[in-house]
């Protein structure tokens, strides 16, 4: 009796951030541009129906007449009250979602590339709740130094204080492991959860109703101050961001092929999560916490497109703006006149969702790993 040799033809499935072959990278690449050409197409499109659509609505044609009126190239000015409505209240608040989404998946997309894991996202060390902490604080202490930016500037700067303390815990000789920095991650997170308890249990009635708000993450405060407030950081992250992406595609084979390979490990992940921090800590500071964005964007642009950081990060902040105007536009309108948290949106539709993807990949391919 013969037996039959194994089938070598299966492939399998990619683990999560490896880098594909040459080959399947050049198959793939005709995805990624349709996807980017889809998102900005998507992106734009959101923007324009969340310029025009709300209590005070405004026809498409009169949203590009004033935008092109504005920039000199043509259009027309729209009567005082329309043109109140559109560039100091709908314009600030397209633009804020805009920044604030593409930061969230940019530094969700970085997460998981420094971590080698696809579920990994900014508030695995602390970022978001160290914000929150500084923002909470603010406000059950009454401090007012600031004036109105005093919230927000105290909860980007306890968020950048959060991530540097976990940083410099979780290095030993050195090095900064991975699993120490989550764990280190999960201990502070844990402190700044039992902080924000105790700061709501001595705030008055008042304070807990602005924490309450603040916490459920929305941009309804949207200024043009507050998007040149968030616009450096998010400008600096990223630029900077999708530089290091073929480092990251090397750092996926392991640390020491990387090493290997010319990427000095240290440096590259001290980088990485200083621009997480920076990306992180400026939307919640002036969003407030909004979840599963960071998580979500990068889990399906990989599944679509395949673990290679070249599209992946630039494509996260799309996506990650995408989703977040989107948010935004259903937040406004689903219960208007009145107006849903944004961050309560996004997780009561991100986590089914997600766990549905989960399903769905361990199903077909069992599992990333």
């Amino acid at each position: 009796m013969t037996v039959s040799p194994p089938r070598t033809d299966a492939v399998e499935a990619p683990a999560a951030g490896a880098s594909p072959p040459p080959g399947d990278a050049r198959r793939r690449r005709p995805t990624s541009y349709l996807l980017t050409a889809g998102l900005i197409g998507a992106l734009l499109a959101l923007c324009l129906l969340s310029a025009g659509l709300g209590a005070y609505h405004l026809p498409l044609g009169d949203v590009l007449a004033s935008v092109l009126h504005r920039a000199g190239l043509g259009g027309h000015a729209l009567d005082r009250t329309a043109e109140s409505v559109l560039w100091n209240i709908r314009l600030p608040r397209v633009v804020l979602a805009l920044l604030v989404g593409s930061s969230l998946g940019c530094a969700g997309a970085l997460m998981q590339g420094v971590f080698g894991n696809p579920l990994a996202e900014p508030g695995v060390i602390g970022i978001s709740a160290g914000a929150a902490v500084g923002a909470v604080g603010a406000i059950a202490l009454g401090l007012g130094f600031l004036g109105n930016w005093t919230v927000t500037v105290c909860a980007f700067a306890a968020g950048l204080a959060t991530v540097s303390l976990v940083y410099v815990m979780s290095r030993s000789g050195g090095r900064t492991e991975v699993v120490t920095l989550i764990l280190t991650g999960i201990a502070v997170n844990a402190f700044a959860g039992a902080m924000i308890g105790l700061f709501v249990f001595f705030a008055d009635n008042a304070q807990i109703t602005q924490i309450t708000f603040w916490q459920l993450g929305s941009i309804a405060q949207a200024t043009w101050p507050k998007v040149l407030a968030v616009l450096p950081c998010a400008a600096i992250g990223l630029l900077v961001a999708p530089v290091y992406a073929r480092q990251l595609d090397l750092l996926a084979l392991g640390e020491r092929p990387a090493r290997h390979l010319g990427v000095r490990v240290e440096r590259l992940r001290a980088v990485m999560i200083l621009v997480v921090a920076l990306l992180t800590a400026a939307a919640v500071a002036v969003a407030g916490v909004i979840s599963f964005v960071g998580l979500l964007v990068p889990h399906l642009l990989r599944m679509a497109n395949g673990p290679g950081h070249r599209f992946l990060v630039p494509g996260s902040a799309l996506g990650g703006a995408v989703v977040l105007v989107a948010g935004d536009l259903a937040a406004r309108t689903a219960a208007a006149p009145a107006e849903l948290p944004l961050g309560v949106l996004t997780a009561l539709f991100g986590s089914p969702f997600f766990f549905a993807l989960l399903r769905r990949t361990r199903r077909r391919q069992g599992g990333w790993a």
